[in-house]
């Protein structure tokens, strides 16, 4: 009977991981749902790129186009984009989290860590952003639990569709058990573009933006994984400290070293920085026209009643006068007087 009963859970597992493999997933109800296998077109595709389930991983989010990609290090040794995954709802705004309660979703660079995943999750499957990390801690960040996670709802999360998140927890899990250490998560407001950032010249996360963006070109260059690290409260890039120590969070950032992208990072920024410029000047005087129009436009509209209630007026005088002249004169209620008489 035991036997039995063991061939039984056998036959469950085994239909449980065909049916990932086949291209379903498993139900929410199912304890396995952590363990599924990738589907096979999923290890093909990898394959043909150069990649494997084991090899590094490194994700990248875009709030404002709802995306998230993930990205395999290959035989060549850099990064390829594997997959976007569409991300159903994150709260908040563009922004990163500053304290808990705020509902946003945060933005930085953070390290998921196999203690950061969470096979039991109540959404489907989740993995922990890493959110507070050391640039938080040090400016006083505060917030707990934020999560990619699935079921397609978000209170200060990512939130993927069931199937996207069974997905995306595998590959991670798989990168894991490659002998990968960490997945670096890049989570950024949108697409740190010249033109980007001039659309939001004005809001006051700029400076953060900025400081994160040099991270974002490190990638884009080199199509390796940044190191990061935090000093004089902020972000710093293949910046490390002495005998390859951490930095001191709060302390002066230690003088750069050798550093291979640093010519053609400045190149980027140099040529970047005219293009934001530039955008910001189109951005004012699209906005200036604008104003003047709708001051032209109110102008007009203020002149166009001021004559229709003159007109108005006109005309009303103009009947109210008619009217009167046409009336008849006044009878007159005094008695006629009697005809003289004739003289003689």
């Amino acid at each position: 009977m035991p036997f039995v009963r063991f061939f039984g859970f056998a036959m469950v597992v085994a239909a449980a991981l065909t049916l990932a493999a086949c291209g379903g997933i498993m139900p929410k109800s199912s304890s396995l749902r952590a363990t599924q296998s990738l589907k096979q077109s999923t290890v093909n595709q990898l394959k043909s790129m150069g990649s494997s389930p084991g090899e590094a991983m490194l994700i990248r989010i875009f709030k404002e186009s709802s995306e998230l990609e993930v990205w395999k290090r290959t035989t060549a040794g850099t990064f390829k984009h594997f997959r976007t995954y569409e991300i159903c709802a994150y709260s908040g705004t563009l922004g990163p989290k500053i304290k808990e309660g705020d509902r946003q979703a945060p933005e930085g660079f953070y390290n998921v860590l196999p203690v950061h995943m969470n096979p039991n999750s109540s959404y489907y499957l989740s993995f922990d952003t890493g959110f507070p990390n050391k640039f938080d801690r040090v400016n006083g960040r505060t917030g707990s639990n934020l999560m990619v996670h699935g079921d397609c709802s978000s209170r200060g999360c990512y939130s993927m569709t069931d199937e996207s998140i069974a997905e995306i927890y595998a590959l991670v899990r798989e990168s894991f058990a490659g002998g990968n250490s960490a997945v670096q998560m890049q989570i950024y407001p949108f697409r740190m573009t010249p033109q980007k950032l001039a659309a939001h010249a004005e809001n006051p996360n700029l400076p953060f933006w900025m400081n994160i963006k040099e991270g974002y070109d490190r990638f884009e260059i080199s199509r390796t994984a940044p190191s990061w690290d935090v000093c004089e409260r902020k972000y710093v890039f293949d910046l490390g400290g002495p005998n390859g120590a951490a930095l001191d969070a709060a302390g002066a950032c230690p003088a750069r070293g050798s550093d291979p992208l640093l010519a053609s990072l400045e190149a980027r920024q140099v040529a970047e920085n005219e293009q934001f410029k530039l955008a910001v000047a189109a951005i004012k005087e699209r906005e200036a026209k604008a104003v003047a129009a709708a001051e032209m436009q109110a102008a007009a509209d203020a002149a166009a009643k001021a004559r229709g209630e003159a007109i108005g007026g006109f005309v009303s005088g103009l009947l109210s006068g008619g009217a009167q002249a046409a009336e008849p004169p006044a009878q007159s209620t005094a008695p006629t007087p009697a005809p003289a008489p004739a003289g003689g």
